[in-house]
Formats: structure tokens, sequence, C-alpha cells
């Protein structure tokens, strides 16, 4: 099938030699994780910016179904040095496509790629899109992580954005997924919605943690251009940027108190139980992205697939290319990216690692981390590692383009071909 050189964009690099064989022989196989985007919903949330279809037209979904094995075996077959230790299934809202779905994908997966005993695989769920049946049927197929949707537990503001549940579905989702064995659970919360208060926000915490999730993730609503939500924003009594600091804060507080450990700007977690899936992101780690508008970070290159899901369906089918933009990222650009996606985490920076792998000095970042520190913006650990603090995950964006200038004035440590 003519399509396995095109998928990729891989032809030249990875068929021709072009891709390190050293790498292709490798005995320690290297971590990959694997992104499945299902773009079908029941319904389109008011402030969703995420490519997504509300059809449920079948012949459309064997469609996409027989398209995505199709790009799986053939990705799998450029990959025989990695070991698949995490999988994610999002969207959109994967539990809308049907567990047969879901199960047939992760099995193409398995058989076109080595898959670690112990992968972390995860699915996303909205709470009236589960059922008994669902659950105990993915479970059986080797899921063992749930993400649920509930964002908040007023069912007027629910209503207000567009979610087609309610909270007490989402209760209830919660209890099936517990007796369908799943120990994994991680509830997607938002603040700063529309006529939300900061009292509102924390009994919203205190209420959902009474639920027991291992991991919880906590987002600011962000209003984007191509939403429904964009058109009518200055109307709806959105909190503004001081509330919704406040309410980040109150957040990060309340959920330290009941055990969970920030690793991320927007993530918490009980202990061990971090995504180890969206860890590959912040770190550096190396991912396939499957479906329309995913995007990867494979073999030294960056690419993101068409955002139209005939258009996919059809360049898979037909042997053309399904990639929208590609670039091979140099190392100095890197070197930022380290910089950006690190200190969203409480993993930091490190001058050790960074002046490893990027050959650039980190003398002059750390001077500008000890300005931050003393403004209460950042912290160094006792191995040396630099991180930023509630207060500075607040103004991170600012820090990072600080940091960024400071970077691009620097001279590489020993001279090497960028």
């Amino acid at each position: 099938m003519q399509a396995a050189v095109n998928l990729l964009g891989f032809e030249s690099s990875l068929l021709k030699g072009g891709f390190p064989m050293a790498i292709l022989k490798r005995k320690n196989k290297i971590p990959l994780g694997i992104y499945v985007h299902v773009p079908f919903c029941r319904s389109k949330c008011q402030y969703c910016d995420f490519y997504s279809l509300t059809t449920k037209d079948d012949k459309l979904l064997d469609s996409y179904i027989d398209a995505m094995c199709a790009h799986i075996k053939e990705a799998g077959s450029l990959a025989p040095s990695y070991r698949v230790d995490t999988v994610y299934f999002g969207g959109g809202t994967p539990t809308f496509f049907g567990a047969e779905g879901l199960a047939v994908l992760l099995t193409a997966i398995r058989r076109s790629f080595d898959v670690a005993n112990d992968a972390e695989i995860t699915f996303e769920a909205n709470p009236d899109s589960v059922s008994d049946k669902l659950l105990r049927r993915l479970r059986a197929e080797g899921f063992n992580r749930v993400s649920l949707g509930i964002q908040c537990d007023d069912d007027a503001i629910l209503q207000k954005i567009g979610r087609p549940h309610n909270y007490a579905q989402a209760v209830s989702a919660v209890d099936r997924i517990r007796k369908a064995g799943f120990r994994n659970l991680s509830l997607d919360l938002m603040y700063g919605l529309p006529g939300q208060t900061l009292e509102g926000w924390e009994s919203t915490l205190r209420r959902v943690l009474s639920l027991n999730p291992e991991h919880v993730s906590c987002y600011g609503l962000k209003v984007e251009e191509r939403t429904p939500l964009y058109q009518y924003k200055d109307l709806c009594n959105l909190p503004d940027d001081d509330l919704q600091a406040d309410m980040y804060l109150a957040a990060v507080e309340i959920l330290r108190t009941k055990g969970y450990r920030q690793y991320e700007i927007s993530n918490f977690a009980k202990k061990g139980l971090v995504s180890r899936h969206n860890m590959k992101y912040w770190l550096g780690g190396e991912y396939l992205g499957f479906g329309p508008d995913a995007s990867s970070d494979f073999g030294g290159k960056r690419f993101t697939m068409v955002r139209d899901l005939l258009a996919y369906i059809d360049g898979v089918k037909n042997g053309g290319s399904v990639i929208t933009e590609m670039q091979e990222i140099p190392r100095r650009e890197r070197a930022g990216e380290y910089l950006m996606t690190r200190l969203r985490t409480t993993n930091g920076i490190n001058q050790a690692e960074y002046e490893k792998y990027y050959l650039l000095p980190f003398a002059p970042l750390e001077e500008a981390m000890e300005r931050f520190a003393k403004q209460g913006l950042a912290s160094k650990a006792p191995d040396g590692r630099w991180y930023l603090s509630p207060e500075g995950f607040l103004v991170s964006n600012s820090i990072i383009t600080d940091l960024l200038l400071i970077q691009e004035n620097t001279v590489p440590l020993a001279k090497k071909r960028y």
C-alpha cells in the first residue's frame, strides 16, 4: 500500500536510510506514546475548539475505523525500535464512538506496535456517554484509566456552556466506572465559567473531591475565536483575570490539603498517579497521533494531520498525504521548547541536562531564575532544579518569554552545527 510511505512523510528518511540505523537496531526500545483522536460528540460545547463532529453516521464511523486501522498498521512498520507505554483516546467524546470501535482500534495498535504489558491506556468520557456494558467491555479490552469530563457541579452553569449532562449523571458515572473495575480515574474541572464565583468554585472542588478521584485536572476557561461562546462572551458574566487567578490559587491550596500533588500547571495527582501520557508532551518524549488534527513528535520531526475527517479518510485510503505541516526541529529550537514545556511542570529545568542536550550555557538562565525567586515566582530544589511556584505559573508566559530572549543571545558551549 503506497500510503505506507506517505502517511508519516518518511519516505526519504525512514525508508531510504536517512533515519539512523543505530536507532532502528537499538536493543533498548524507545518509549513511545500514541494518541488516537475520536472526533465524534453527541453535541458541541459552547467553548470547545477541538476538531469534532456531531454525526452518528454508521457508514462514516466504519470508514473512519478502517482508515485508522490502516494508518496505525503502516505507522507501526516504521517503529520497530519503539515500545508503546502510553495510549490515549481523546476527542471529541471517544465513548460516544462506542465500545466496539474503541476495542477495534486498540487491537490494531497492539497488532502493529510493541505495547508494554504495563502500558497506561486512557479513554476520555462524558458522564452521559458511559454505560455499565461499555465500561465492562473497555476494562476487559485492557483500558485501565478514565478521564471523565465533569467540568462543574452547577447544573445551570453546565447548561450555559452546552454540556450534555448534569451533575447527578457525573456522580452516577463515577460509581459505574468504579464498579467496572477502574482504579485510575481523572476528573476534569473548569473555572472561570459564566456566572461562577470564587465561593462557588471552592464548593465545586470540595464536592467533586468527595468522589475520591486519583487525578484532577483544573483548566481555566479560554474563550477561543472559533467557538459559539466567543460570539456572546461579553454578555455572560465571565470572571475577570484577577478572579480567575484567585480561583486557580484556591484550587492549588484545596487540592494540596486533600493529598493531591501539583505536577503541572493544571494537573494534580495522588502519589504515583500522574498522567504518564501527558508527561510525554511536557518532558519531551516521542508520540504519534492518529486522526484528523492529531499531532506527532517522532523521529526528530513534528507533524500534524489534516483537520478534516473526510480528507483524512481519503488520504489514508488512496495513498495521499494526510499531513498539513511537518518540520524538523533544530537543536536550539528544542532548547526553547525545553524551557516552555518543563516550566509547565514541577520537574522544572536543570543545568546538567540543559547543557548536556542543548550545548548552551545555563548560567544566564539561572541568574534570571534567581530574580524570579526573589519575587516569589520560582524556587530551587535541593538537587538544583528550578521550578515555578503557583504564583509563577500564573505569569508563566511572561517568565518563559524572558528566558527565551536570554537564550537567543547565548553562545553555544561547543561548536556544533544546528
